[in-house]
């Protein structure tokens, strides 16, 4: 099999499918891990994250997608349907491949009794086949009701936390995940683009966002979202969920928008920017300034082989001798499958920066006088010779419309 089923839009390879599965597997052997589990289940900012990286597959609802991916043969996959159906694949179907057998059963993550459905299934399964050992991916992100019990069942049965081996591999980008994620950075160049020449005064936050996404979709944005909002001069402006976006703009309003939304293909990048519907104040021409400084700072620090800590205590160390607040949630960040993903610029990654991270940056100084936090997005891709590529060719400045 070398095709994928033409209704996927921007389907993975089957040649790239085949690249990380290999690699996983040496760090299944190194580690001595028969097998590994790992569910998707991601309705709203992504994919399905570890499940899509290894399967190809999107996880775009909340239902459960499980796939047990053992260390020689095919994959058996598991996903919401007819109760006890099965399908033998054989690894020949063009819709989901490497996977030998599919599996369904009605389980539902607002209906409480079914929340050990799948659990039931997947140990089934493992026992069947004898593993002794088996890795869970993601843990953090899989259903409560289906990893509870998964350990319930699985007793007697070694299980590891397998994400971190997995982590290593996919936060070295691929060539053609660099290409899947540079059409990214153009859409949303392009969003930004004609959401400059659409806003204007007595359009709510949400309209405005509304008309972003719809130009996303139709460059086949797949899921993220659209963060936005409008405030008077001299107020905070930041970026907000659908739910906030309520309020009418008007004349000499300032307005954040940030595009976190997936291009062709699933990958996350993101670009914000400041607008004002008139003359920029002072004060917020001063703080982006320093947003866009805090920026290339932190642009220079990520070299190939630096600790995330390190870089961390270097841009709060940065921002202190400014007089500008420490950074104590999250600096910046890769980003894949999921709007955040390892490794975090933070003090507590353990990771270092390699050539070909997809990083993105946002930092935000806060100011002294009114407290209005200004932020500058953009997303970079680190070079293996230390150098770093500024994805999105959005200029860094205020908009004044």
């Amino acid at each position: 099999m070398s095709k994928r089923d033409e209704r996927i839009s921007n389907a993975v390879s089957i040649g790239e499918l085949q690249r990380r599965w290999a690699l996983v597997r040496g760090r299944m052997r190194a580690a001595e891990i028969e097998a590994l589990v790992v569910q998707g289940c991601n309705g709203y900012s992504g994919g399905g994250g570890h499940f899509r990286w290894i399967t190809g597959m999107l996880a775009a609802n909340t239902y459960p997608q499980t796939v047990i991916f053992p260390i020689e043969g095919l994959m058996t996959h598991l996903h919401n349907g007819d109760r006890g159906a099965e399908h033998e694949l054989g690894g020949s179907s063009t819709t989901y491949p490497g996977v030998g057998r599919r599996m369904t059963t009605p389980s539902f993550p607002g209906v409480c009794y079914t929340g050990s459905y799948d659990a039931e299934i997947v140990a089934r399964e493992i026992k069947s086949r004898g593993f002794r050992t088996v890795g869970l991916v993601g843990p953090i992100g899989m259903y409560h009701g289906f990893a509870a019990r998964l350990k319930e069942l699985l007793e007697g049965i070694t299980l590891v936390d397998a994400t971190e081996a997995v982590d290593l591999i996919k936060a070295v980008k691929s060539a053609e995940d660099i290409a899947l994620i540079r059409r990214a950075a153009a859409m949303q160049d392009d969003i930004m683009s004609k959401v400059r020449e659409h806003i204007r005064p007595g359009m709510k936050d949400f309209e405005v966002a509304a008309y972003a996404q719809y130009v996303g979709q139709l460059a086949g944005s797949e899921t993220g979202y659209i963060l936005c909002s409008s405030a008077p001069a001299g107020q905070a402006a930041t970026g907000k969920h659908k739910p906030y976006q309520g309020r009418e703009i008007r004349q000499g309003d300032t307005f954040f928008f940030q595009a976190e939304n997936t291009g062709p293909g699933g990958f996350f990048v993101h670009l914000g920017r400041m607008f004002v519907l008139g003359k920029a104040t002072q004060e917020l021409v001063d703080a982006f300034g320093a947003a866009v400084e805090a920026q290339h700072y932190t642009v220079k620090l990520l070299k190939p082989g630096a600790a995330c800590t390190d870089i961390f205590a270097e841009y709060n160390a940065y921002m202190r001798a400014r007089g500008f607040p420490e950074e104590r949630r999250l600096h910046c960040h890769s980003q894949g499958y999921e709007v955040v993903e390892r490794p975090l610029i933070r003090d507590d990654e353990t990771m270092k920066i390699a050539g070909n991270m997809n990083i993105g940056i946002h930092a935000h100084p806060v100011t002294s006088r009114t407290r209005m936090t200004v932020t500058c997005t953009d997303n970079v891709l680190t070079g293996a010779d230390g150098s770093a590529e500024r994805l999105h060719r959005t200029p860094q400045q205020i908009f004044e419309l």
